[in-house]
């Protein structure tokens, strides 16, 4: 990948959170006095790319941002972040993606809520293929799906892998999955996607039926898991004095952005991706606890791991 301008490129969202601190989370209908509340620049896309810079990769980003405050707050943060931003496109008249984030302070577990206007949308036509072929690994997410559809298509045409962090159903996402080479989900996403319960049969349901190299999903507390070469590989979750959990799936991919370009094995890539995702959880805000490689490393070679989950069909 060394011929190419830039290591990662990314192609989707950004957004700029209000994250709002409480002690705990009241009963349904009750009143709680918030802690503290600050603004924070994210987005599942732009977050991972930041993520991949911070670890010394050549990363470019490709998106749209508002012209409001909140786009102002996310353009300032990833201009001091050492990503491209040729072909981030600001919208005239059109607020910034955004989310009020519920940071439970017993657990650091959050609950979001959040606004895209449609003036944020990317079409496919903006994305050309000097864009694409510029990197050697292009990661992208669900949202947008014609765009990422046709980012992928390019990746394809020219042998360049596409990871994709996925969360939810997206209508026509059937169009990416078959030029996606690591998928990455959310817990969620396999047994919505096949029906089927047991996540085990779910990913390997998905590999089969799309083909791509490595069929995988994130579990929050409890690590990850990944289907490879018909085998499965899974990595515990690290233990950490977690204060927000906001934006670790992104710095989750992002470390597996850095761990594909890098050549690491799969056992390798779960571990340092659970690794640096846990620390950005010892910090408020999506990107507020990105650590290095080095910490990273420390991590992996001190930490406490957690156990590993019960699932009726367990067989690693």
């Amino acid at each position: 990948m060394s011929e190419k301008q830039f290591d990662v490129v990314g192609v989707g969202l950004n957004a700029t959170d209000t994250m709002i601190l409480i002690p705990h989370f009241p009963a349904y209908g009750g009143k709680v006095p918030f802690l503290q509340e600050l603004p924070s620049p994210g987005g599942q896309v732009a977050s991972a790319m930041v993520c991949c810079a911070k670890l010394g990769l050549r990363t470019k980003y490709i998106g749209t941002i508002g012209d409001d405050e909140r786009g102002r707050i996310q353009w300032d943060s990833l201009q001091g972040s050492g990503v491209n931003l040729d072909h981030v496109q600001k919208r005239e008249n059109c607020p910034n993606q955004s989310a009020y984030i519920l940071i439970d302070q017993t657990t650091g577990e959050r609950t979001v809520f959040w606004s895209r206007p449609d003036c944020l949308r990317i079409d496919p036509e903006e994305i050309t293929e000097e864009q694409i072929t510029c990197a050697g690994l292009l990661h992208i997410d669900g949202h947008d799906t014609p765009a990422v559809a046709h980012a992928a298509q390019i990746a394809r045409a020219n042998g360049i892998p596409v990871t994709v962090d996925v969360d939810t159903i997206y209508k026509g996402f059937e169009h990416v999955l078959p030029n996606v080479d690591y998928l990455i989900t959310s817990s969620e996403f396999p047994e919505r996607w096949t029906g089927e319960p047991d996540p085990f049969k779910a990913l390997a349901q998905l590999q089969d039926t799309f083909g791509m190299k490595v069929a995988a999903m994130t579990m929050g507390a409890h690590g990850a898991l990944a289907r490879e070469n018909g085998k499965f590989v899974y990595s515990p979750a690290f233990v950490v004095n977690c204060l927000d959990t906001t934006g670790a799936g992104d710095v989750f991919h992002g470390a597996f952005c850095y761990s594909v370009v890098r050549g690491f094995s799969m056992a390798e890539t779960l571990e340092f991706s659970n690794a640096m995702a846990a620390l950005n959880c010892t910090a408020m805000g999506a990107r507020g606890g990105i650590a290095t490689e080095s910490e990273g490393r420390h991590l992996i070679s001190r930490g406490e791991r957690r156990a590993k989950p019960e699932y009726q069909a367990w067989r690693i």
